[in-house]
């Protein structure tokens, strides 16, 4: 980062930058050697070089400082050409870095800094619980290698028994080199001779919380093995890296991978490794930051999220989340992540269900007036029923319906994996719901059907009982649907049975020479006076959700999935549930674990695999996930996987829930 000042007094016009060793470095201008002031000069860069690897190596992070005076006449020329650059229609940002290049060179070396920069609390801790989840954790940063590995080991990114490949080229050729033999390596290592030794070692590994038995294993779950390595990638290597012919190869080398972490990283190049997961992975992505730097990253992301603090407020205003700390972001995925993609799962079934259940009503009813489009239930009540008489129940269900509670969610992170799988919403379920919406839709039309077969009401004498049981009906099933009760769920289905009598009771005293010659006149006050009634609206409701209610009951009675089972633990008293919990052993492959992400290359050929991650990016607290809250579900996709393919396809799937890539 640069900044041009004039001096108040003398005009003397300075440009100060400041950045990484590795860049200002590079900038400085080459000492005369050829006197002893160049060789000073030359001594002084030296030993500054090695104080930052001394800062580096202890922690510290480090920053260059350098300046460079301008001429007038240089100043102004150079002026000209950014104004032309700013106001450019085209390549204006090819232009603006050109303008940024003849700017900063020829610099004065002024000194170097190097300052602790301490985690903030809750960040390992974070950290872990986000893995449990399922999510991957890559971290973007403009930090040394050094200090940016230290840090990765302090907040638990990092794992002492895994072993890092570390990538440093100074080419194109020997990056491209590396990359080839990295993929090799890891194909010998990991998925030659020892694929069933490392998933063996990550169940060792692996504290869980143990519910039911572990399932036996399986030749499937075998090739969903994790490779406890890690990657470290430094800046000028990652810039060789993300070139269009070898981002495949980085790509698949970074996929295999536990953890990632790329060093002295500029702000493009952040977007450029958010943008290339999104891209090739097709997965979602978080991005999370604290500073200016990391903008562009938030900005590419999928989901942005902006950490409010002394860096400034760059990022938290190009975000669309702000946290004041770190580790709420653990709350914000795995609580209200979860709540979020379980509300809008059920909420878009129950619309589909409510409408074609309503519909199809009517639908019925023309193979009995010869399809010619008319309907047997007053046209206020059409209008009304979606509009008023069955929509608060639904809004209130929405916005506060939780299906496990906060406390058990952050204690079982497992329970996120449902998202990414898509466990409440596959288009299995969607059918299965239309196939009920017309069953109970046959119920409650053909049950008043045939109670009032030969009989001498009149049209809406018999369609009004109709449309008080499908209200009933529909807004019982909303009842069976429901998770979490509270006064405002019984009081917004209250509300809505006694608003749709109401109305009727209003609407059919009020209009005796409406729609000749069926008038819906006293209709429902006579019927209230009927016994009959009072018994469809008893029989028909519940014979039309008897399925739903003991697929229900048996479903989690016989086959509880994960949330079901952590469902159960919130009924248990809060003693009893913490202590359940406190013991932590859920082990991989039961029900409450994700499965192990896949790894998506070297397998020799015709696998199959199904990753079921997202990738988060962070800095120094800055991260990309793949995978919000998100969510899309989670796509699969089966190849033949050459090992070092011309283009990449993606082997696994992700969701929203996935951290990534993290920038410093």
């Amino acid at each position: 980062m640069s900044v041009v000042v004039r001096h108040p007094l003398t005009d003397q016009i300075t440009v100060y930058t400041k950045g990484a060793d590795s860049v200002i470095m590079e900038l400085i201008r080459p000492p005369n050697t050829g006197n002893s002031k160049g060789r000073r000069q030359k001594k002084i860069l030296c030993r500054t070089q090695n104080y930052l690897n001394l800062y580096a190596a202890d922690g510290l992070r480090t920053l260059c400082i350098a300046k460079k005076v301008l001429s007038k006449e240089e100043y102004a020329r150079w002026l000209q050409h950014h104004l032309e650059a700013e106001t450019a229609i085209q390549r204006r940002e090819e232009l603006l870095f050109e303008s940024a290049l003849r700017l900063e060179t020829n610099l004065h070396l002024l000194g170097a800094t190097g300052i602790e920069d301490r985690l903030q609390d809750g960040v390992p801790e974070t950290i872990a619980s986000l893995r449990k989840a399922g999510l991957q954790i890559w971290v973007l940063t403009g930090d040394k290698q050094e200090t940016a590995v230290n840090i990765a080991y302090a907040c638990k990114l990092l794992d002492p028994e895994e072993e890092l490949l570390t990538l440093n080229a100074d080419s194109k050729e020997a990056c491209k080199l590396l990359l080839e033999e990295s993929l090799h390596y890891i194909q010998a290592k990991f998925l030659c001779s020892s694929g069933d030794a490392s998933a063996k070692d990550l169940h060792a590994n692996v504290s869980s919380f143990e519910i039911y038995p572990p399932a036996p294993p399986s030749s499937h779950a075998a090739s969903f093995s994790v490779h406890q390595l890690g990657l470290v990638i430094d800046g000028r290597t990652l810039a060789y890296a993300l070139d269009t012919s070898l981002e495949d190869k980085f790509l698949a080398v970074a996929r295999s991978c536990r953890s990632v972490l790329c060093c002295r990283s500029t702000p493009l190049q952040k977007s450029m490794v958010v943008k290339l997961v999104r891209n090739k992975l097709k997965v979602m992505t978080l991005a999370i930051g604290d500073g200016a730097n990391d903008v562009s990253m938030i900005q590419v992301a999928d989901v942005g999220v902006g950490i409010s603090g002394q860096e400034g407020m760059q990022a938290v205003m190009a975000s669309d989340f702000a946290l004041p700390r770190f580790r709420y972001l653990q709350k914000l995925l795995l609580v209200h992540g979860h709540w979020c993609y379980s509300r809008l799962a059920n909420m878009i079934l129950y619309f589909f269900y409510k409408n074609a259940m309503f519909v199809a009503l009517i639908f019925w009813y023309q193979f009995y007036c010869g399809f010619s489009g008319s309907a047997m239930i007053d046209q206020w009540y059409l209008i009304f029923f979606n509009l008023m008489f069955s929509s608060f129940p639904q809004l209130i269900s929405g916005t506060l319906d939780r299906d496990v509670s906060a406390e058990t969610l952050q204690q079982l992170p497992q329970l996120y994996t449902s998202g990414q799988n898509s466990e409440e919403y596959k288009p299995y379920m969607f059918w299965m719901n239309m196939i009920d919406a017309f069953y109970q839709s046959l119920v409650c039309f053909f049950i008043p059907y045939f109670t009032y077969t030969d009989s001498d009401v009149d049209l809406f004498t018999w369609g009004t009982p109709i449309t008080a049981i499908a209200l009933l009906t529909i807004l019982l099933h909303l009842s069976i649907e429901t998770k979490t009760w509270t006064w405002m769920n019984c009081l917004s289905i209250t509300f809505s049975i006694a608003l749709f009598f109401t109305v009727a009771l209003c609407y059919n005293a009020s209009c005796p020479t409406c729609y000749p010659p069926s008038n819906p006149y006293w209709t429902i006050q006579r019927l209230l006076q009927d016994p009959v009634f009072y018994l469809l609206c008893t029989i028909t409701p519940v014979a039309a959700l008897l399925p739903r209610y003991f697929y229900r009951a048996c479903h989690s009675t016989l086959f509880p999935n994960p949330v079901q089972v952590g469902r159960q633990l919130d009924k248990l008293p809060a003693d009893t549930r913490r202590n359940i919990l406190s013991l932590s052993r859920v082990k991989m492959g039961s029900w409450l674990s994700p499965r192990p992400p896949s790894l998506p290359v070297g397998k020799p050929q015709n696998c199959v695999q199904k990753d079921q991650r997202s990738k988060l990016a962070h800095g120094d607290a800055e991260s990309v996930q793949q995978g919000a809250a998100r969510p899309p579900g989670p796509k699969s996709c089966s190849k033949n996987d050459p090992l070092l393919s011309e283009e990449l396809q993606p082997a696994s799937t992700k969701d929203p829930s996935d951290p990534v890539p993290a920038a410093g």
